[in-house]
C-alpha cells in the first residue's frame, strides 16, 4: 500500500478526487434535503410531475449535447506544459458545440413536448411551465467550463462550483416549502437554481482563462483544422453520451410512461438513493480521465492507476451499499414519507449497480485515451438495446422492481461489454515490440 502513494499520479488522482469529495458530501446532503422536501410537500403525483418534466429536459439535453469536455481534455490535455495552440482551438471547437447542440435541443424539446408529453406521463395542465423549463437547455447543454477547468487542472475550482446548484436549490425550496408554495413555485426553484449555477460555471472558466491570459487565442468555431479527427472524437462521444442519457432521465421517462407519474416518483427515489453509492466512482472517474491522457499507455503505470482506482472506490462503495441496505426503509421513511415506502424494493436490486460502477468508472476513460472512442459508444448502444428490450415486460410483470431488474441487466450487459475491448487493447498496447 506504501508504494501506492509513491505513485505521483495515484497522489495526484486522491488529491482531486478530494477536492471533488468534500464538495459532493455537501451538494449530496443539500440534493437530499431538496428532494425530500418536495416530496413531503407535494407527494407522490405531483412530485412524480415535477421528476418528469425535470427529466425531459435533461433527456433531450444529453441526446443532444456533444460532451464537449472530453474534447478539451483530449486534445488539450498538455497545456499545464505550456501546450497551448492546441488547447485553444479544441476549447473554440467545445464552444461553438455547445452553442449549437444548446439551441437545437432547445428548439426541438418545445416543439416535440406536446406529443411526447401523454407518452412519458407529464400532465396536460402542466404542458406550458414544462415547455417554459426547456429554455434551460442552452446552458444545461453545455460542458465547456468544465473542460477548461478539468484540463488546467482546477478541480478545486469544480469542486466549489458543484455545489452551487444544489446548496441554492435546497435554500430556495426550503422558502417555497416554508411558505406553502405551489407546484409551479417548486418548478421554479428548480429553473432558477439550475440557471444560475450553469452561469458560475461559465464565470469561473473565463475567470480562469483571463488569469492565465488564454482568452485572446480562443475562436469558436465548426472547423478545427488544427485537430485531426475532431469531429469523429465528436460524434463518438455525443453519440455516447444520447445512449448515456438512457439510464438516467431517458429510464425515468420510460418508467413514468408505464407505471406513470407515482412509479417515476418511486424508481427517482430508488435511483437517487442508489446513486449516492455510485458517488466514489463518479468522482475517481472525472479525476482519472485528465490523469491517464498524460501518461504512456504502453507502460504499466496507467493500468497500474486503474486497478488502484478501482480498488479504493470498491471499499468506499461497499461502506455506502451497506448502509442504504440495513437502514433503507428507514431512511426512505425519514426522508421522503411513509408513501414513498413502495420504492425500497427497487433499491435492494438497484444496489447491483454501484458494484458495477466501481468496475467500469476507469474503461470509459482509459478507452478515450487508447484513442477508442467507438468502444464505450459500442458498450453502451449493447447494454440500452437490452435495457428496451426487457423494461417493458419486466415493469408490466414487477412493477417499480421490475424496471430496477432491468436497469441492472442492462448495466452488466455494458460493463462486460467495455471489459472485453479494454482487455483487447491491453494486449495490442502492451504486446512486447518484436525487432
Amino acid at each position: 500500500m506504501k508504494k501506492w502513494f509513491k505513485d505521483q499520479h495515484f497522489r495526484s488522482l486522491l488529491k482531486n478526487t478530494g477536492y471533488l469529495a468534500i464538495s459532493r458530501v455537501a451538494a449530496t446532503i443539500a440534493q437530499l434535503a431538496t428532494v425530500s422536501l418536495a416530496a413531503h410537500s407535494l407527494g407522490v403525483l405531483l412530485f412524480g410531475a415535477l421528476i418528469l418534466i425535470d427529466s425531459y429536459a435533461r433527456a433531450v439535453s444529453g441526446i443532444a449535447k456533444f460532451q464537449s469536455w472530453q474534447l478539451i481534455v483530449r486534445h488539450g490535455g498538455k497545456a499545464l506544459q505550456g501546450e497551448h495552440d492546441d488547447f485553444q482551438a479544441s476549447t473554440g471547437f467545445a464552444f461553438a458545440l455547445d452553442a449549437l447542440s444548446g439551441g437545437v435541443g432547445m428548439l426541438l424539446a418545445i416543439g416535440l413536448l406536446p406529443f411526447i408529453a401523454p407518452l412519458v406521463g407529464i400532465p396536460g395542465d402542466l404542458l406550458w411551465p414544462a415547455m417554459l423549463y426547456c429554455t434551460l437547455l442552452p446552458t444545461m447543454a453545455s460542458a465547456t467550463p468544465t473542460g477548461v477547468l478539468r484540463t488546467l487542472d482546477r478541480f478545486d475550482l469544480i469542486s466549489w462550483a458543484d455545489t452551487v446548484t444544489p446548496i441554492s436549490r435546497a435554500v430556495a425550496v426550503v422558502t417555497v416549502f416554508l411558505s406553502h408554495g405551489s407546484f409551479v413555485a417548486y418548478l421554479a426553484a428548480w429553473y432558477v437554481t439550475s440557471l444560475g449555477g450553469d452561469l458560475y460555471d461559465w464565470f469561473i472558466a473565463w475567470r480562469e482563462l483571463r488569469r492565465r491570459g488564454l482568452l485572446k487565442g480562443i475562436r469558436p468555431t465548426l472547423k478545427p483544422d488544427s485537430l485531426p479527427g475532431a469531429w469523429r472524437f465528436a460524434i463518438h462521444v455525443n453519440l455516447t453520451a444520447t445512449l448515456q442519457a438512457a439510464w438516467g432521465p431517458i429510464a425515468r421517462l420510460i418508467v413514468g410512461g408505464l407505471l406513470g407519474a407515482s412509479g417515476a416518483a418511486l424508481f427517482r427515489v430508488a435511483s437517487s438513493l442508489s446513486d449516492s453509492a455510485t458517488k466514489p466512482a463518479d468522482l475517481l472517474a472525472k479525476a482519472f480521465y485528465p490523469e491517464v491522457v498524460r501518461m504512456d499507455l504502453s507502460s504499466r503505470k496507467p493500468w497500474k492507476l486503474m486497478f488502484r482506482g478501482a480498488a479504493l472506490a470498491s471499499t468506499v462503495a461497499l461502506v455506502a451499499v451497506l448502509i442504504l441496505l440495513l437502514g433503507g426503509k428507514p431512511i426512505v421513511s425519514f426522508l421522503f414519507g411513509t408513501d414513498f415506502l413502495g420504492a425500497y424494493g427497487a433499491l435492494v436490486i438497484l444496489m447491483f449497480v454501484p458494484f458495477l460502477g466501481v468496475l467500469s468508472f476507469p474503461l470509459p476513460p482509459m478507452l478515450y485515451a487508447l484513442n477508442r472512442p467507438d468502444g464505450p459508444l459500442k458498450a453502451r448502444l449493447f447494454g440500452t438495446i437490452i435495457y428496451f428490450l426487457i423494461v417493458a415486460p419486466l415493469c408490466w410483470r414487477l412493477g417499480i422492481e421490475g424496471a430496477a431488474i432491468a436497469f441492472v441487466i442492462g448495466n452488466l450487459g455494458m460493463v462486460a461489454t467495455m471489459m472485453g475491448l479494454l482487455r483487447y487493447e491491453y494486449g495490442r498496447v502492451r504486446r512486447p515490440k518484436t525487432a
